[in-house]
C-alpha cells in the first residue's frame, strides 16, 4: 500500500467555450479587453510590414491633468479631509459615465486629490451623494473581496509606458482592494502595505489614502514625474459606474487612454527592502486505515520557519527571494473524478509565484468564443515544487510506502522590473530538493526509494515597448536540469528540458486593430527510456500504429525507441478588429507532433494545428428593452499532422442584459462526425458521432441582497448519449458583514465510448494485433460549494467553505469499434461475442466460437463519496503582518455501487472517517 503523506485531491481543468470579453459588467480595472482565438493566413512578414514607422497618436482626445502638491505639514489618516492640503490641491473632477449612459455626465459629483512627501503619495477623495448618507451603499468583506458596493478606484502607470498598471480600491467600509499590473500581466494576489481610511457624512462619503513610495515602482529620477492615471468611481444605488479618464464601450480602454498625473518629485524611495519571517505550527489528525501500516500515524505535531525578502536594487529592478517557503495552502482543493488520459490541471495560489506574474508571460491566448484549445503556455509554477512523480514500491515484496505530498523547495529568487530604456526583465529561479519515499516489505525490512531528483527550475523573460506601448516584443526562456543519479529516474525522467519563445504584440489604427503572434521552440534531452515514455504519452501517442510516421531531423516526428531527444514547435497567431460596433476575429494555433514542455508548465496535447474565427456585433446604448446586447457567431475547426480532421464546430452565442440589471446569456454548439486520434489511447484513429450542444446562464442584479444564479447544459451526439447539468448559486447577505452562499450541482453524462483497455490479440488484424475496448458509462454526481463569510473588520475575516460531493460511474455495454476510422461499434454479446458474469467480472469471449481469447474486465463501477472543507481566521494585526488560524477537513470513501443512494451517500459523508489538520501561522512584516 503507498500512502502519501497528506492526500489531497486536484481541481480538473474543464475545457469550457470562453465567454466574450468582459463587456457585459465592464469592470473599472479595464484590463485587456476580453479573450480571442482565430485563423491567420496572411503571413506575419505582411502585417510587420504594415506596421506605421512613427508612434502612434496614443491620446485620441487631450487627456485630463491632475497635478499633485508637496505636503506642508501632515495629514492625520482618518477619512476626515479636513487637513489645508486637501483645501489647496486642485482636484481631478469632470467624470464621465462609463454605465448606464456612456459619455454623459455622471449623476454624482467625485474630487480627487494628490499631495506626497518624501515618503508616500496621499490620496483625498470626496465622493458626492444627493441622497447623502443614505445613499451610500457598502458592506464589509475581506482584502481584494467583491463587496458589490460602491466604490473608488485609483489606478496609476508609473512608469507611464501605457502598458503596466498598479491598482488601490477602497469602499466606504475601508475595504481595501489592490492588484499589480506592471509588465503588462494582472495580478489580484499582490498585497502592498498601504494604508486607507473612509468615513459617510451627510454630503456622502469620503477617503483618505496613504500609499508608500517604497511599494511602488516608478523611474529613477529625481526630476517632476508624469505618470498615467485612470480613476472609476462605482455608485450602487444607481448601478453608475463612471470614469475620469473616459472611454466609451465600443474603444479600448487601459493604460494608453489613461489621464496624466504632474507634479510628483521622488528624491529617493525610501524602504529598500521588506522581510517577512514566518513560523508554522500544525497538528494533523489522520484516520488510521491500516492497523499494521507502520508509516501511518493518528497524531502528528510539526512546525516550521522560514523568512521572504525583498530587495529594491534600484527603483526600477526588484529582488524577491524565499528561504523554507511556506507554501502551503490556505484553500483546499476541491475533491474530483478524473476518468481521462489527461493530468489533472492545478491552480497556482502561492503568493511567491503569483506576485509579479506579470513579468513571465509570452502573450497568452484571446478569443471572442472558442472552446477545445489551450494558450501556448511556456510556465505553470505548480510545477515547482509538485507532487513526486515517481512510484515508491517497484518490486512485489513492497507493502508500505510512505511518500511525501510535496517535493521540497529549498529556496527561490525572482527579479522583476523595468528598466528606464523600455525593457521590462523577469528572471526567477528555484531549487527543489530531492525526494525519497521509506519502504517496507513483507518481511519487515525497508529501504528508501527516490521518487523525485534534485531540480533546478529557472525562468527568463525581457520584452521590449515601442511605439508607444503600441508594439511590445518579447522573449522568454525556461529551463528544467534534473540531477538522475539513481538508475530508474534516469530511465523515467527527463535530464533536461528547455524552452524558447518569441512573442508581440501591437496596435493598429488607433488601437482599432490587434495582432497577436507567438512562437516556441522546445527541447527534452534524457535517456532512451525516458524519451519512449513522451513519445508515448497521451500528449502525442507516437506508437499509433496507422500513424504516418515521419523523421526525427530538426523537428521530431518519429516513433523511435532509441533518440535521446524530443523537439519542437509551437506558434499562435490573432488578428482583431477590437473597436466598434462590430468585432472580428481570425486565429490560428499549432504545435508540432514533437513540441513539449510539460516539465515546466501544464501542457496537455501536441500535434494539431487549430483555426478559428468570429463575428461580434453588439449594442451598448441602452433602450427601454435591454441596456446591452450582443452575438458571437463563428467556427473552428483543427487538424493533426497526418491530415486528420479532429475538430470542427460552428457556434452561436448571445447575450443581453434587460432593465433589471439581470444577466441572461445562451449558446449553441454543433460538432459533426469527426476523426478521433486520441480515443484509442495509442490505437488507430477511429471516428466520433456529430454532437449539438445547448447552453443557458441567468444571473439576478448582483447588488441585491438576495442574488440568484443559474446555469445549465444539454448536449447529445447523434447516437443518443446526451450529458445535462444544472448548477444554481443562491447568495444570501443578511447583514452588511455577513454573507452565504449556496452552489448545488447536478450533473449526467452518458458516454458510449469510454476507454477500458487494450487486449493483445493477434486475431483482431484490422486492429493491429489488438483489441481496444469500450464501454458505455454513466456518470452521476451531486455536488453542494457552500461558504459562510463573516467580516469583523477590514483586517479581522473569518471564512467557511465546505463541498460536499457524490459521484458514481456505472459501466455497461462493453464494445469494440468495428474498423479503423469507422464510426461503427461492435457490442459484445450483442453484435459479436459473447459476455459472461464471472466472480471477477465480466469474462468476454470477443469472437464466440472464433480463435480469438477471452479475456475478464473486473468491475468498475464506483461510487465516490468525500466532503472537504475548511476555515480560515485572517487578521492583519499590524499593517503588512498577518496571523492565520485554520482548519481544514477532508474525508472520502468509495464504494463499487455504480449508482447514488443519495440517503445513504449524504449521511456517509459525516459518519466517515476524516483527515483533520490544524494550523496557526504568523508572519510579521519588516521594513528598511
Amino acid at each position: 500500500m503507498e500512502r502519501r503523506r497528506g492526500p489531497r485531491k486536484t481541481l480538473t481543468f474543464s475545457l469550457q467555450p470562453c465567454r466574450p470579453p468582459g463587456r457585459p459588467n465592464l469592470y473599472p480595472r479595464a484590463k485587456a479587453s476580453g479573450v480571442s482565438r482565430t485563423l491567420v493566413v496572411l503571413s506575419a512578414a505582411t502585417v510587420f510590414a504594415a506596421a506605421p514607422a512613427a508612434a502612434q497618436n496614443i491620446h485620441p482626445t487631450p487627456p485630463p491633468e491632475a497635478r499633485a502638491v508637496p505636503l506642508e505639514g501632515q495629514i492625520r489618516l482618518d477619512g476626515r479631509l479636513d487637513e489645508p492640503v486637501w483645501q489647496t490641491a486642485p482636484p481631478a473632477t469632470d467624470f464621465r459615465q462609463s454605465q448606464p449612459r456612456s459619455g454623459e455626465p455622471a449623476t454624482q459629483r467625485t474630487d480627487v486629490r494628490f499631495a506626497f512627501d518624501g515618503a508616500a503619495l496621499y490620496v483625498g477623495a470626496r465622493m458626492f451623494d444627493d441622497h447623502g448618507a443614505a445613499g451610500v451603499r457598502t458592506r464589509l468583506v475581506r482584502r481584494d473581496g467583491n463587496a458589490d458596493a460602491d466604490y473608488l478606484e485609483v489606478i496609476f502607470d508609473t512608469y507611464h509606458d501605457h502598458i503596466g498598471r498598479l491598482f488601490f480600491t477602497v469602499n466606504p467600509s475601508g475595504v481595501r482592494g489592490d492588484a499589480n499590473g506592471l509588465g503588462g500581466g494582472g495580478d489580484d494576489s499582490w498585497d502592498p502595505v498601504w494604508e486607507v481610511k473612509t468615513a459617510i457624512d451627510s454630503l456622502g462619503w469620503t477617503a483618505e489614502m496613504r500609499i508608500p513610495f517604497s511599494q511602488l515602482r516608478f523611474p529613477s529620477t529625481a526630476a517632476e514625474q508624469t505618470w498615467g492615471l485612470q480613476i472609476w468611481r462605482q455608485e450602487n444605488r444607481l448601478n453608475e459606474l463612471s470614469q475620469w479618464s473616459y472611454w466609451g464601450l465600443t474603444e479600448i480602454g487601459g493604460p494608453s487612454r489613461f489621464g496624466h498625473l504632474h507634479g510628483l518629485v521622488i528624491h529617493r524611495a525610501p524602504g529598500r527592502a521588506e522581510i517577512l519571517p514566518y513560523t508554522v505550527g500544525r497538528s494533523a489528525n489522520v484516520p488510521v486505515s491500516d492497523p499494521t501500516d507502520p508509516f501511518q500515524k493518528a497524531h502528528a505535531w510539526d512546525g516550521r520557519v522560514g523568512v521572504d525578502a525583498r530587495v529594491l536594487l534600484t527603483s526600477n529592478l526588484t529582488l524577491n527571494a524565499t528561504v523554507n517557503p511556506d507554501f502551503g495552502q490556505v484553500e483546499v482543493d476541491p475533491a474530483v473524478v478524473n476518468l481521462t488520459a489527461f493530468e489533472t490541471f492545478l491552480e497556482e495560489r502561492r503568493p511567491f509565484f503569483v506576485e509579479g506574474a506579470g513579468y513571465f508571460g509570452l502573450g497568452g491566448l484571446n478569443c471572442f468564443f472558442c472552446s477545445n484549445v489551450s494558450s501556448l503556455s511556456m510556465l505553470n509554477t505548480r510545477r515547482i515544487g509538485r507532487s513526486p512523480q515517481m512510484p515508491a514500491m517497484r518490486d512485489s515484496a513492497a507493502r508500505y510506502a510512505d511518500v511525501p505530498e510535496n517535493t521540497t523547495i529549498l529556496g527561490a529568487v525572482k527579479l522583476t522590473g523595468r528598466t528606464p530604456s523600455g525593457w521590462s526583465i523577469g528572471a526567477l529561479d528555484a531549487v527543489t530538493r530531492g525526494e525519497q519515499a521509506s519502504v517496507q516489505r513483507s518481511d519487515g525490512s525497508r529501504y528508501d526509494a527516490p521518487v523525485e531528483p534534485f531540480s533546478n527550475y529557472w525562468v527568463g523573460r525581457v520584452a521590449k515597448d515601442l511605439r508607444g506601448g503600441a508594439t511590445v516584443i518579447k522573449a522568454m526562456g525556461t529551463s528544467v536540469v534534473r540531477d538522475l543519479g539513481d538508475p530508474f529516474l534516469a530511465e523515467s525522467l527527463s535530464r533536461h528540458a528547455e524552452a524558447f519563445g518569441l512573442g508581440t504584440e501591437m496596435w493598429f489604427r488607433n488601437r482599432d486593430f490587434r495582432l497577436m503572434a507567438q512562437v516556441a521552440g522546445s527541447q527534452v534531452t534524457g535517456s532512451p527510456g525516458a524519451i519512449l515514455r513522451l513519445q508515448r504519452s497521451s500528449a502525442r501517442y507516437f506508437q499509433r500504429p496507422d500513424r504516418k510516421n515521419g523523421s526525427n531531423g530538426l523537428l521530431s516526428d518519429a516513433y523511435d525507441s532509441s533518440v535521446t531527444s524530443l523537439r519542437g514547435l509551437g506558434a499562435y497567431a490573432r488578428f482583431a478588429r477590437e473597436q466598434g460596433k462590430l468585432l472580428w476575429e481570425v486565429s490560428t494555433s499549432l504545435r508540432t507532433p514533437g513540441f513539449d514542455n510539460n516539465d515546466i508548465t501544464f501542457f496537455s496535447r501536441a500535434d494539431y494545428w487549430f483555426m478559428s474565427g468570429n463575428i461580434f456585433p453588439q449594442w451598448l446604448k441602452p433602450t427601454k428593452w435591454y441596456r446591452q446586447l450582443f452575438f458571437v457567431a463563428g467556427g473552428q475547426q483543427q487538424y493533426n499532422f497526418d491530415g486528420d480532421l479532429t475538430d470542427r464546430q460552428g457556434q452561436l452565442f448571445a447575450y443581453i442584459q434587460p432593465p433589471n440589471y439581470w444577466n441572461v446569456s445562451t449558446f449553441w454548439i454543433h460538432r459533426p462526425a469527426l476523426f478521433d486520434d486520441r480515443l484509442t489511447r495509442g490505437g488507430p484513429v477511429v471516428r466520433r458521432p456529430g454532437f449539438d450542444l445547448w447552453s443557458a446562464n441567468l444571473n439576478t442584479d448582483a447588488r441585491k441582497n438576495v442574488v440568484v444564479g443559474f446555469s445549465g447544459d444539454l448536449g447529445c451526439n447523434r447516437e443518443h448519449y446526451c450529458t445535462h447539468n444544472a448548477d444554481f448559486t443562491i447568495q444570501l447577505r443578511p447583514a452588511s458583514n455577513v454573507s452565504l452562499s449556496f452552489g448545488p450541482s447536478i450533473y449526467h453524462d452518458e458516454i458510449g465510448t469510454q476507454y477500458v483497455r487494450k487486449v493483445v490479440d493477434s486475431t483482431a488484424s484490422a486492429f493491429y494485433g489488438a483489441r481496444y475496448v469500450f464501454a458505455d458509462l454513466v456518470q452521476n454526481s451531486v455536488a453542494m460549494n457552500t461558504r459562510f463569510n463573516v467580516t469583523f473588520s477590514p483586517n479581522l475575516t473569518l471564512e467557511l467553505f465546505m463541498q460536499p460531493l457524490i459521484a458514481s460511474g456505472a459501466y455497461s455495454r462493453y464494445k469494440e469499434f468495428a474498423a479503423p476510422r469507422a464510426l461503427r461499434k461492435l457490442v459484445y454479446g450483442v453484435d459479436v461475442g459473447t459476455v459472461t458474469r464471472v466472480a471477477a467480472g465480466d469474462s468476454i469471449d470477443p469472437d464466440g466460437a472464433g480463435p480469438a481469447a477471452g479475456f475478464v474486465i473486473p468491475p468498475l463501477d464506483f461510487t465516490f463519496r468525500s466532503l472537504r472543507g475548511n476555515a480560515v481566521l485572517r487578521w492583519e494585526y499590524h499593517p503588512g503582518s498577518t496571523l492565520y488560524v485554520v482548519w481544514t477537513r477532508s474525508g472520502e470513501s468509495t464504494l463499487s455501487r455504480g449508482r447514488i443512494d443519495f440517503g445513504d451517500d449524504a449521511s456517509a459523508l459525516f459518519r466517515g472517517p476524516s483527515q483533520n489538520i490544524f494550523l496557526i501561522k504568523i508572519n510579521y512584516w519588516l521594513g528598511l
